[in-house]
């Protein structure tokens, strides 16, 4: 365990890691496996002996993100919008992507913001937001927010679970990404029990 954690340990305060938490919360946008917020919150917890340093970790991880969400939405503008020109009128499909249109024009720099802290749902409403063309002016804007608070939450998580426990890194980093996945639970749970109270509300008799 302890060669183990000397490697973590030189692994995370090296200059590198810098470059490393760009490009990782980067490819996280196009390909959610890629642990991002892991990698986040362990930066951030030996960001409590001084190295690496946590403005910087917070700095690269949102930039990071903001380059590969920019670069989901490119991807779905490029490929996604042309596809969803050509559905026939009445398809299923083209009913669908409407509806995702509507939906994102209503409230896209919501959904852009909390689809942050939902597993595969930055992908997705990115891809979506490039296919059906949402405003690239206000896409910047509200991805920009959602990339801030985001690496700062996932970067403060760490830090604090290192303070707590500074002597354990290994238990700060477990501490610190049990508590993110908590909280993601319970931001899914939530916006399911509001959407089954929606379509009860829908489904009852006027």
């Amino acid at each position: 365990m302890q060669s183990v954690l000397g490697l973590l340990h030189d692994t995370v305060t090296s200059p590198w890691v810098y470059l490393v938490i760009f490009a990782v919360t980067a490819v996280d946008a196009v390909f959610p496996a890629v642990p991002g917020e892991t990698i986040v919150v362990t930066a951030g917890v030996f960001a409590v002996g001084g190295q690496p340093d946590l403005t910087m970790v917070i700095l690269l991880a949102a930039c990071g993100a903001l380059a590969g969400d920019h670069l989901s939405y490119a991807i779905g503008r490029g490929g996604g919008a042309h596809r969803l020109a050509r559905l026939p009128a009445d398809s299923r499909r083209r009913a669908g992507s409407e509806w995702a249109r509507r939906a994102v024009d209503r409230r896209g720099g919501m959904m852009l913001t909390t689809a942050r802290y939902v597993p595969g749902g930055r992908t997705a409403v990115t891809l979506t937001m490039g296919a059906v063309r949402y405003p690239l002016r206000s896409f910047v804007l509200f991805d920009a927010l959602a990339a801030g608070t985001w690496a700062a939450y996932c970067g403060l998580l760490g830090y604090f679970g290192g303070l707590v426990f500074e002597r354990e890194p290994i238990l700060g980093i477990l501490a610190g990404i049990g508590l993110s996945v908590a909280i993601t639970g319970l931001l899914e749970a939530a916006r399911w029990l509001r959407l089954r109270a929606r379509r009860r509300a829908a489904g009852r008799p006027r």
